[in-house]
């Protein structure tokens, strides 16, 4: 849900700004709009097609990249626990760099020619879910010595293969599971897709992701739980009880030369600064030995000398390249994993874009855009597997809900934000800083991290009839068998043996997802269990991702494709049929494709945004 309006002043603008206002949406047709309502709040600063003053550009990329920082930066460090790199971090900051890197140049895709509004790319926990599953496989369990620092050697050779192998399997699955979105997507196919995909297939899904990684949060945050207890406690003080407290910073302009600006800095970045907080404190407690220095002593883990040699041995520049760690490998197991993931991710996006386009005071997207914006997910997704991510790309929530926060919703900023990662990713030294996090640290922001994401899956339920007996049961059996199959399988690896290899790794994989196992019978049982629309909820999911596509001029001027391919088309009658390109006629204005006689105000959404922009508004 979009952030609420409050009486103390939280809709006052986060920096101080000027600009052209345009009207963000508001209460039409009977609709509810929980989001900003009357006055100035229901005013942007910049619209998507404004262009701010570079020096605004800079400052609220700069933002948005923070504000990404938590699922970026946890992504390779969940994954190093599978791929055998925990006391590795050199190789660790490699993949943060590799992350940032490609995170970059697929937020600069996607507001160029996939769907032009301001969404920023990056990690996706819908992979990490079927790629730590993938790793779980007896085949890919990591020997016992890579789990003793003592014992691990990660410059000898026997290290790199044991690590690069997994990558490249990984890298494989990935690569062939993307290719699917990039079908889905430019076919037009995703709309077929979300006809019988309602609240109770996305709800214990989305859920699962979440507490399917209970153990990754326990193992990490369980090193020192008064360090992790610590960051917790932070990021809710920070997120929840000051999120409405301005802070006065400096600021100066022609006008008012110096003077002081009210900044909601807890409400903005809360994770970033519950982390840096605990860290500094970690590093002060490390430095007056109070903190363990044996290793085999509870909390060594808390301290920050462990990898303080990384920093000295990260290089200054490193370019990431595709296929840096070998050739790629194939499973079947792990392709037909990654598509649960995809299809998922797929599905999350398409709510991102609505949200987007509210908050950022552009018309709803249509269906071109947004069959080209799933498409060019699935290539960014093939970008992070060749380049070796070990994880794919998707559409950032809490970016979508920093949109409400600033009023900014100019697409340049975002094309800062990419241009920024890419700059972060080449320089190795950015990387190295975040490998020296304390794993209890970590621990404590995957606490609020994790149970957020959960919390986001199960507010897909608002649109559902919860008082039926149907829905209830739906739910719960589909949360309940996403958590018990995939744990027994997990304790006894042995007990599917179909006499078939390539299938058994292929259920091995599918069972332990207990992403995959939750929405699997969330599907099915949605969709063969007699219902009415309404009492599913379907009603009010399509109402809330109303595709309100006939064309107008704003909508061009949005969504059209940029250095004027959109006017080149146009004249073709052909490009009707291409799905991901706008539907142009031989007589369209502008060469937006769009007739003089319907050029009519359009009716914005007056419904409640898609639910997974919790996320960004609880972090």
């Amino acid at each position: 849900m979009a952030p609420e309006k409050e009486s103390n002043g939280l809709d006052n603008y986060a920096f101080a700004l000027e600009g052209r206002f345009c009207d963000l949406p508001d209460k039409k047709n009977g609709g509810e709009l929980n989001s900003l309502t009357d006055g100035d709040n229901n005013k942007l600063a910049y619209c998507v097609t404004d262009v701010p003053p570079w020096y605004l550009c800079i400052i609220l990329g700069i933002q948005h990249c923070l504000t990404a920082f938590g699922g970026i930066i946890a992504i390779p460090l969940i994954l190093s626990q599978g791929l055998c790199l925990q006391h590795d971090g050199l190789t660790q900051s490699h993949l943060i760099s590799t992350i940032f890197f490609v995170s970059g140049i697929c937020t600069l895709l996607q507001v160029t020619f996939g769907i032009r509004l301001p969404i920023l790319q990056g990690g996706t926990f819908t992979l990490l879910a079927p790629s730590m599953a993938m790793l779980s496989m007896p085949e890919w369990t990591c020997p016992a010595w890579t789990q003793n620092a003592s014992l691990v050697n990660t410059t000898s050779t026997e290290f790199t293969d044991v690590w690069q192998s997994r990558m490249r399997a990984l890298q494989g699955s990935i690569m062939v599971g993307s290719l699917f979105q990039v079908f889905i997507g430019f076919s037009g196919l995703i709309g077929l897709f979300m006809r019988f995909i309602g609240p109770l297939t996305i709800a214990p899904t989305i859920s699962l992701i979440g507490l399917s990684l209970f153990d990754s949060a326990g193992m990490s945050a369980g090193n020192h739980w008064g360090i992790s207890s610590m960051t917790t406690a932070l990021i809710i003080l920070f997120s929840q009880y000051l999120r409405h407290i301005p802070v006065p910073f400096p600021t100066y302009s022609k006008d008012k030369k110096l003077h002081t600006s009210r900044v909601y800095v807890f409400q903005i970045l809360p994770v970033l600064l519950g982390i840096t907080l605990s860290w500094l404190i970690c590093y002060i407690l490390t430095t007056y030995n109070v903190l363990p220095a044996e290793p085999d002593q509870y909390g060594y883990l808390a301290r920050t000398d462990l990898k303080g040699d990384v920093m000295s041995q990260a290089p200054w520049f490193s370019f990431p390249y595709p296929g840096q760690w070998g050739i790629p490998t194939v499973s079947l197991a792990g392709v037909v994993g990654i598509l649960a993931g995809v299809i998922s991710s797929m599905i999350e996006s398409v709510g991102d874009y609505h949200a987007c386009a509210r908050l950022s005071g552009a018309p709803p997207p249509p269906k071109h855009a947004i069959n080209r914006g799933i498409g060019i997910e699935g290539i960014g997704c093939l970008l992070a597997g060749a380049w070796g991510t070990g994880n794919g790309t998707t559409s950032y929530s809490e970016n979508v809900g920093a949109l409400g926060i600033t009023k900014v919703g100019s697409r340049m900023v975002i094309v800062a934000s990419g241009v920024l990662m890419v700059v972060m990713g080449v320089f190795g030294k950015v990387g190295a800083i975040f490998t020296t996090i304390p794993s209890p640290v970590i621990g404590g922001m995957f606490m609020v991290m994790f149970g957020v994401i959960s919390a986001a899956g199960v507010s897909n339920l608002q649109y559902a009839d919860m008082n039926s007996s149907r829905n209830i049961f739906i739910f719960g059996f589909s949360m309940f068998s996403g958590l018990v199959i995939p744990n027994w399988i997990l304790k006894n690896p042995k007990a599917i043996a179909t006499g078939v290899v390539e299938l058994d790794q292929v259920l091995q994989v599918l069972l332990t997802t207990s992403m995959f196992v939750g929405g699997f019978f969330g599907f099915l049982l949605d969709n063969t269990i007699p219902g009415s629309k309404h009492e599913r909820g379907i009603l009010a999911w399509n109402k809330a991702h109303e595709d309100d596509s006939s064309n107008t001029l704003e909508s061009g001027e949005v969504y059209d494709l940029p250095f004027g391919i959109s006017s080149y088309l146009s004249s073709s009658s052909w490009i009707r049929y291409i799905p991901f390109c706008p539907p142009g006629t031989p007589n369209s204005l502008d060469g937006c494709g769009v007739d003089a006689k319907s050029l009519e105000p359009k009716q914005p959404l007056g419904h409640p945004e898609p639910a997974q922009i919790i996320v960004g508004v609880a972090l």
